[in-house]
């Protein structure tokens, strides 16, 4: 057992499947936090699973692929989840052969016609308006998100609540900060499909046959990433390399399982329960014979 930056002992020597969060958890723009790999490859060396879960939408699956590959982490399609994949299983189960007009990037355009979403840019023809965090947004995609909203009885959702996305500098307006701009000028509000909503969890666990006592959320919001886990019932790691603060914990109604100054004290922290765990198994073992 080890202890975590609260004092707060820990065993984390039964969790196989990993969820984790990227911005801000595991890296920041271009730049691998340390200690993530190595927390990455000890999970796999020990039979466990990772899989990456972010709200952001800016990115296909194809695209976050090929970027962690970049950065030296081992990925598939199966290593992630995001809140766009999340979005279209939403509307094929509550709105299925709807048109969608998406204010999103054309990474988010392409996967939700690739999954057969009709995704139109008629004004007067939509049934859904489908808010994404758009790195390529302009004043013509705000107006005519507007205007439907102002003018038609449509559905209206976003991929994600957060509020701000890390970088290298700080922050920059993340999903939830357009749909805010948006609520100032219709009045309207979506509902959010990604985390703090339990569903991606849920799918995961499903997927990969594990249970929640086997599993554990890791990332750095407190109102996305933990209230997800809190949500669907598994243990949270909150890591301070990205939105949440100590203070934030302390003052708080959502609280982590544990908390970690970042991946690389996480790191550190697992690699000696497993130490514990293998002597414990030899000693084991040693009896037997």
């Amino acid at each position: 057992m080890s202890q975590d930056y609260f004092g707060t002992e820990v065993d984390l020597r039964n969790i196989r499947l990993w969820l984790f969060d990227l911005d801000g958890t595991i890296y920041k723009e271009e730049r691998l936090f340390d200690g993530a790999l190595d927390l990455l490859q000890i999970i796999k060396y020990y039979g466990g699973r990772y899989v990456f879960i972010t709200n952001n939408s800016s990115k296909s699956v194809t695209d976050y692929i090929e970027k962690v590959n970049k950065l030296g982490i081992p990925a598939e399609e199966d290593s992630f989840f995001t809140s766009s994949q999340a979005t279209i299983l939403w509307l094929e189960k509550n709105r299925p052969n709807c048109k969608v007009y998406c204010q999103g990037t054309k990474s988010l355009v392409m996967e939700l016609k690739k999954a057969g979403i009709y995704v139109t840019e008629k004004v007067e023809d939509v049934d859904v308006v489908l808010v994404g965090f758009d790195t390529e947004l302009t004043t013509k995609k705000l107006e005519t998100t507007c205007k439907i909203l102002s003018t038609q009885e449509v559905t209206y959702i976003a991929t994600n609540p957060d509020m701000v996305c890390p970088v290298i500098f700080g922050f920059v307006p993340d999903c939830g900060s357009i749909c805010e701009m948006i609520r100032h000028a219709t009045g309207k509000w979506p509902f959010f499909i990604g985390k703090p909503q339990s569903m991606m969890i849920d799918i995961i666990m499903e997927k990969f046959n594990y249970r929640c006592d086997e599993t554990v959320v890791v990332g750095d919001r407190l109102y996305t990433d933990i209230a997800t886990g809190v949500n669907a019932g598994t243990d949270t790691i909150c890591v301070l390399t990205g939105e949440a603060t100590i203070s934030d914990i302390i003052s708080g109604d959502i609280k982590p399982t544990y908390t970690f100054e970042s991946v690389k004290e996480l790191y550190y922290t697992l690699s000696e329960d497993l130490k514990n765990l293998d002597n414990i198994e030899a000693n084991n073992i040693n009896r037997k014979t």
